[in-house]
């Protein structure tokens, strides 16, 4: 078996990362945090001509009919340039939610065509981040919803809201499916913000002089980073490995939900680390709000818990051995 991903995974990879490294995602994350979305929304409706919105939707919606793959292939570059907003609701839960629950038409459509919206799947998702249209599902029934009481997040561009239900779009709606793809994206996510932390790291530590040479070349900086290289190499696998899973590509009685738990806790273990290990090469300053690396740090720490906290998806994975 081949593991290695195709030459259309690196040229959806290479697309992306180009977009985003030309649209200077930091600076559209600092002015989405002060409450200016038009940047960051100039860039999701890039994104959504390219296609990466409507991946996992189906082509008579607008969408590319792609699978869990490719979403994963654009959510790690995603997460590598640190972009803001629901993405995950609106690239990955709520494409596979419709699909589930059988709604079809305009609201499927709006997404692919880089509309933003989110959703709350209590427990595992029981508050949203804010955006114009919100969705709930509470005890298998699907409706549209209004946010309420606002939560703060450690991540100045990560505001959470309790939503309450509107008009019900679908009942008996099983959530496995959403919830399982939210998982996985946003362990993608993590997995490139892993990435992006240990670069961050790298480039820092050969610029930076001490006692006459730079400080990348003492063995205590080359040992921090190489244990977030080997982190980050551990939990590359474990995510394809969980995306493969939800697109049936894996042998008969695999079980595909503990698969995805496992990506997540390995993803989110190597963002933990590179947020630290990234923060003690750089010292203070990567604690500043003007170093990029202080936006890696604060959505690290929010996305650890979202769609799956780790302590709920080690008991998941626990339970299944």
């Amino acid at each position: 078996m081949d593991f290695l991903l195709s030459d259309v995974h690196d040229d959806l990879a290479s697309t992306v990362d180009a977009l985003l490294t030309k649209a200077d995602i930091p600076a559209r994350a600092r002015a989405w945090s002060h409450g200016d979305h038009r940047p960051v929304m100039e860039v999701i409706a890039a994104l959504a001509d390219t296609g990466v919105n409507g991946l996992l939707i189906d082509e008579s919606c607008g969408g590319a009919s792609a699978g869990a793959i490719e979403m994963t292939v654009a959510m790690e570059q995603i997460g590598r340039h640190a972009l803001p907003g629901p993405i995950v609701e609106t690239v990955a839960v709520l494409p596979v939610l419709f699909h589930t629950a059988g709604v079809t038409g305009e609201r499927v459509s709006a997404l692919a065509e880089g509309a933003l919206a989110t959703c709350a799947i209590p427990p595992t998702a029981p508050l949203a981040p804010l955006a114009e249209a919100s969705y709930l599902v509470r005890d298998g029934v699907l409706s549209t919803a209004t946010a309420g009481d606002r939560v703060a997040t450690v991540d100045p561009t990560r505001i959470l809201a309790e939503l309450s239900p509107g008009e019900v779009l679908a009942d008996a709606v099983a959530v496995d499916d959403a919830v399982d793809i939210g998982t996985l994206a946003t362990a993608a996510q993590l997995l490139g913000m892993a990435g992006a932390m240990l670069t961050l790291a790298a480039d820092y530590a050969q610029a930076r002089n001490q006692f006459g040479r730079s400080i990348g070349s003492f063995q205590a900086v080359k040992h921090h980073l190489a244990d977030v290289a080997i982190a980050v190499e551990m939990a590359r696998p474990l995510v394809y490995a969980a995306a493969l899973g939800i697109d049936g590509l894996v042998p008969e009685g695999t079980d595909v939900r503990r698969d995805v738990a496992a990506a997540k806790v390995a993803a989110g273990d190597a963002a933990y680390l590179a947020s630290r290990r990234a923060l003690q090469v750089l010292g203070a300053i990567g604690y500043t709000t003007e170093h990029d690396l202080s936006l890696y740090l604060t959505k690290t720490r929010a996305l650890l818990t979202a769609w799956g906290t780790p302590a709920d998806l080690r008991r998941r994975i626990l339970e299944s051995l």
